[in-house]
């Protein structure tokens, strides 16, 4: 989300903002960090704790990421099964680094734009994990069976078998 779709968010919302928290310009770059204008936050809202902890989920989500496509991109290139590192807790952690990164956006500089749009972009990641899981256990079978049943899908330990 652009500084300046932002800002025309606010714009077309300033008439119920400016009567809720009268005062505040809204049009100012710091008070377009709603969430810390609206808990009364004041000061710099680059070191509020949404900024910070968007800065958190955002880099977290990157590491994730990051970690998820070096255990893939050599798993692929041996044509085997990727279950090390990130993909020995979660079997789709490539897509939950790409929802915690737009979480900590979320977080920083939420619009009606970025509201509407992050629960339509979770269930297409949530999609593109069902087509996943059906092209990986096309190609390996009862290993892949295995993993999923051993290894949950988003979030680590929850439903997860013990092997045995």
């Amino acid at each position: 989300m652009s500084p300046v779709t932002g800002s025309m968010v606010i714009y077309l919302l300033s008439g119920w903002l400016g009567s809720r928290f009268p005062g505040v310009d809204f049009m100012s770059h710091d008070n377009g960090h709603l969430l810390e204008v609206m808990f009364g936050w004041r000061g710099n809202p680059h070191w509020g704790p949404f900024h910070l902890l968007s800065t958190v989920l955002i880099f977290a989500g990157f590491w994730l990421l990051s970690a998820a496509w070096r255990v893939l991109y050599h798993a692929q290139r041996r044509h085997e099964l990727a279950t090390a590192g990130p993909y020995a807790r979660i079997r789709h952690p490539q897509y939950v680094g790409f929802v915690i990164i737009m979480f900590g956006f979320l977080l920083q500089w939420p619009t009606l734009l970025t509201l509407l749009m992050f629960p339509i972009l979770v269930w297409i990641y949530s999609r593109l994990a069902l087509h996943e899981e059906a092209d990986m256990l096309a190609q390996f079978g009862e290993r892949y069976q295995s993993y999923r049943q051993h290894t949950p899908a988003f979030i680590p330990g929850k439903g997860q078998t013990q092997h045995h």
